[in-house]
């Protein structure tokens, strides 16, 4: 199964490096063709004969495949839409770069119709949309055209690479090439500016706009599916809004301590100001790492490696990136996000007060030492294989699972910490309903900033970062859900596995680590010895409510 899964993934990645133009019909059918293929080969494997770890593999690879299936379908479905904008010139040109890719003889004079004729297609595009005859409506319609422009880039990027293999090495190709190649970039840049102005709202010069389009409620029970979640969307949100009564009980608490009594946004003021001079951010970052990881290893929490202790890197966060990830983000590095000198006042403020000491505490930790860069380096080197099977639910929820145990232990014992803390657990239960909300088309992009900034005190400014990353189609419907949902299934499947089966804490932090990247509820079969059927559906009920 091992082999098998390992020839899915890369045999995946060969096609997807082949076909490379996402917008190619003829990379769907080609990986439409595979995964149903390897579907067939899957079903005369003897699944009975299998032993534990082989069974897994074998849920995982045919749930993973089936996915793969439907977003294909999707995929289809959103090209579509995309029709008004760019067809039948964008199928055109990618059928001339394939050419390239299966080494076709392209005559010069052939190649250069076909810009031309492209070129006129998108002119045509252009007066359309000048004159008002292209519009974008409704939300989804803005959506379509903000996919379109990421087409049209893609041809571009695309267009200049297919180009520099012809151009000088065939001197007839050159010679008919070289101007209609030249015009139709600039004619693509032109159309590309004017969807993004005049359709989505936004520019180059100002990127500013927030735009989503939401999937539907099928597509979360599709995800909820291949996730082996066994809740409603509805039944998320529910668990979401109980966590954060909890939250909020435990904010009064700190709020009280340091003399704001029940009011605990007054307190997060407090704690918000609490941020380092310019420059200093990075001094903090390792001060609170060097923190985190002498506290997990004075309680034998986990196995840390000599090199994932010693070898992480910091880089610095750009403006232009802040704008969609307004606090840190992690892994293999460190990147930190503080206002650089070409910020207004009011922007410096924002991100000096979002990313203050207590509320970078749990930032730090989660991004690197017992979370992602733990992850990370083990993942590399035990079943990487399982890769193929990532899902936030596990990679999220084990980094927000420790800012669960260290919150209940004395390593947080300030009231600041605490409220530093609770801060990102109330972000984490605002994700899951804002988003789902979102996707079940109940909440607007807008509702979902005022929501972040009522419910759990964001900075205006980051809380529009993260919506805009939330909807900017990069993450799918339950992604913000993983962190809290993944950490809630962590802590239960610790209660069974630590309190109740007799392993210990360290025990079943290093198999999580080394069993790889999977749906938590097929970590919990493996871990606790439970057996999966062939064709296993979600069915544990890691959360009472």
């Amino acid at each position: 199964m091992r082999t098998m899964i390992e020839c899915v993934h890369e045999d995946k990645k060969d096609i997807k490096a082949f076909y490379n133009c996402t917008f190619s019909s003829s990379r769907t059918h080609r990986l439409k063709d595979y995964f149903e293929g390897k579907l067939a080969d899957l079903r005369v494997v003897p699944y009975e004969q299998l032993d534990p770890e082989g069974q897994t593999d074998y849920v995982l690879l045919q749930k993973h495949l089936h996915r793969q299936l439907q977003g294909l379908e999707s995929m289809e479905a959103s090209h579509t839409e995309l029709a008004p904008l760019v067809e039948p010139f964008a199928s055109d040109l990618v059928a001339l770069l394939e050419r390239r890719q299966k080494v076709t003889s392209t005559a010069g004079k052939y190649a250069a119709d076909v810009l031309s004729v492209a070129g006129v297609e998108v002119r045509s595009r252009c007066a359309k949309i000048e004159e008002g005859q292209l519009t974008a409506g409704a939300e989804a319609d803005r959506f379509a055209a903000y996919r379109a422009v990421n087409v049209l880039d893609e041809l571009q990027r695309l267009l200049r690479e297919w180009f520099g293999f012809y151009n000088g090495y065939d001197p007839t190709f050159t010679w008919w090439v070289s101007r209609p190649h030249e015009l139709l970039i600039g004619l693509l840049q032109d159309l590309a500016e004017m969807v993004r102005d005049k359709l989505v709202g936004s520019s180059k010069k100002n990127d500013d706009a927030i735009v989503g389009q939401p999937t539907g409620s099928s597509s979360i029970l599709a995800d909820l599916d291949a996730q082996f979640i066994a809740y409603s969307p509805e039944e998320l949100i529910k668990i979401a809004e109980k966590e954060y009564t909890w939250c909020e009980g435990e904010m009064i608490k700190a709020s009280v301590e340091l003399g704001y009594e029940r009011d605990w946004k007054a307190a997060l003021e407090h704690v918000k100001n609490m941020y380092v001079e310019p420059g200093q951010q990075t001094y903090l970052v390792h001060e609170l790492a060097e923190e985190a990881v002498a506290y997990v290893k004075k309680h034998d929490m986990v196995t840390i490696p000599p090199i994932a202790e010693e070898c992480w890197r910091t880089y610095m966060m750009s403006p232009a990136r802040q704008k969609v990830n307004p606090f840190f983000l992690g892994g293999e590095s460190m990147v930190v996000s503080y206002p650089t000198n070409t910020m207004s006042h009011e922007e410096k403020l924002m991100s000096m007060r979002g990313n203050s000491g207590p509320l970078s505490r749990s930032t730090v930790f989660h991004e690197l030492i017992p979370g992602h860069h733990l992850q990370y380096h083990m993942i590399a080197r035990y079943c990487s294989y399982r890769s193929l099977f990532s899902t936030p639910f596990w990679m999220e929820g084990w980094a927000f699972y420790w800012e669960f145990l260290l919150y209940d232990s004395d390593f947080t014992q300030k009231p600041e910490d605490r409220i530093g803390m609770l801060f990102w657990r109330m972000h984490r239960c605002a994700r899951i309903v804002f988003s789902i909300k979102f996707h079940l088309g109940e909440m607007t992009p807008q509702e979902c900033i005022d929501y972040l900034v009522e419910k759990v005190g964001h900075e205006r400014a980051t809380a529009e970062g993260e919506v805009r990353r939330s909807f900017a189609g990069d993450y799918s419907p339950l992604y913000q859900a993983g962190y809290m949902l993944g950490a809630l299934q962590f802590r239960a499947l610790r209660k069974e596995a630590v309190d109740e089966g007799g392993m210990s804490e360290k025990e079943f932090h290093d198999r999580v680590l080394k069993q790889g990247e999977m749906p938590i509820e097929i970590l919990r079969a493996l871990l606790i010895g439970k057996s999966l059927s062939k064709d296993h559906k979600a069915s544990w009920r890691f959360y009472d409510l």
